[in-house]
């Protein structure tokens, strides 16, 4: 399953999606992952997320961030959820670039292992990409 949190700069889609994580530890049968593009987070989640912080990556464009991604998941068959916080800013995307591939391969992933994936984006509904509006919208 994907999910789509959405909200203009501001209005707490980081605070959204680390509250998200840190509950979804009284149920998940398995790991979570946090991914985020900088350091300041960190120390909000719960110990038992993994935090993975790309800017300690050299990650130049969508296809890496896949890629990177898989890697993860290859190396943790237990994981059962993954937050993304600044999806377009994580996967160099910009809100008028098509992520149709990108979201395809997440779709693919997430169907495949079973596992959910929740999605920050700095936008508001009305200018969320086509490809994602298949998906359960959270709107800030």
């Amino acid at each position: 399953m994907i999910r789509v949190v959405t909200g203009a700069a501001g209005e707490g889609k980081s605070k959204s999606l680390i509250a998200m994580a840190n509950e979804n530890l009284k149920t998940t049968k398995g790991h979570i992952v946090f991914i985020d593009r900088d350091g300041s987070h960190m120390y909000t989640l719960k110990h038992q997320v993994r935090y993975i912080n790309t800017s300690d990556y050299p990650l130049d464009n969508h296809s890496e961030f896949f890629g990177f991604l898989c890697g993860i998941l290859s190396r943790d068959s237990d994981i059962c959820d993954i937050y993304v916080d600044g999806l377009f800013k994580l996967a160099h995307l910009s809100q008028i670039d098509n992520p149709e591939k990108l979201v395809q391969k997440l779709k693919f992933i997430s169907e495949k292992f079973g596992i959910n994936i929740t999605i920050g984006i700095g936008c508001t509904p009305d200018k969320l990409p086509e490809a994602l509006k298949e998906f359960e919208q959270i709107d800030l």
